[in-house]
């Protein structure tokens, strides 16, 4: 229920990381959207965005349920262990936790662990993450659960169409849901310089994939969460038929060494 006039630095031994949960422009409502940073005893890094469902009933409990679940269920790991099924725990918990409200709250949820070498991405709904390599080289790209996002993979329909497609408020799968399904992406190679941001859809409704990469991988963590958060923040509240602009919660986590 955060709304962050400007983004919190965090100083961990895999790297910075810089957070930030800012509510919808005039608003009343509570903000949706959720975020955790987890570091493990082992020096493991978990980041995880939950983004409530607008318009359903308890959207910002649902959300902070869920990276709840997850932070708690990562931090009952022993050093060294794989965190692959403490992760997928806490989001079936949080889905069992959720349905047992009993209001059709739900939620969606993108999740990154971080090591030494390596990154993973889990997700359920259209909340997104992306690992981008130190030229901007796109190592990983989460698909978005929605008719829209499988459009695009598909090939069916380009960016830009897509990001002012009458259905793109649609998700198809939500936390919160019996037919809750969670995606587990690949094994990333992780490197030096590389940049992980894991995102509600505010930032990805109102900019570009190619904005993001490039406002997301240049200067110092702080100056690229700020060029993020006012550059979406700014779409908001422009009117343009070609740009994308969309009024909504907006969270994000960017991770950088």
């Amino acid at each position: 229920e955060s709304d962050m006039d400007d983004p919190q630095l965090l100083s961990l031994g895999l790297g910075k990381v810089v957070a930030l949960c800012r509510e919808c422009p005039e608003k009343t409502e509570p903000n949706d959207d959720s975020a955790v940073v987890v570091e493990t005893s082992s020096g493991a890094i978990v980041l995880a965005v939950a983004d409530g469902v607008g318009g359903a009933p308890m959207g910002y409990k649902a959300s902070a349920i869920a990276v709840e679940a997850v932070s708690e269920e990562v931090l009952d790991s022993a050093p060294g262990e794989d965190l692959r099924p403490y992760i997928l725990n806490g989001i079936e918990r949080a889905n069992r936790e959720i349905i047992d409200l009993g209001v059709g709250a739900a939620t969606t949820i993108s999740v990154v662990e971080l090591h030494e070498s390596r990154a993973r991405a889990y997700q359920v709904g259209d909340s997104m993450s992306l690992i981008v390599g130190q030229r901007g080289v796109l190592k990983y790209c989460s698909t978005p659960h929605s008719p829209v996002g499988y459009a695009v993979a598909a090939g069916l329909l380009d960016e830009d169409d897509a990001l002012t497609h009458e259905d793109r408020h649609l998700v198809s799968n939500l936390v919160g849901t019996p037919e809750m399904q969670i995606e587990i992406g690949p094994n990333v190679d992780l490197s030096a310089k590389d940049t992980v941001i894991v995102g509600s859809d505010g930032l990805f409704d109102n900019l570009f994939l190619g904005e993001v990469i490039e406002f997301g991988r240049r200067g110092k963590p702080m100056d690229r969460a700020l060029a993020l958060a006012d550059e979406s923040t700014e779409r908001m509240y422009a009117q343009d038929d070609v740009l994308p602009g969309k009024p909504d919660d907006l969270s994000f986590l960017l991770f950088a060494r």
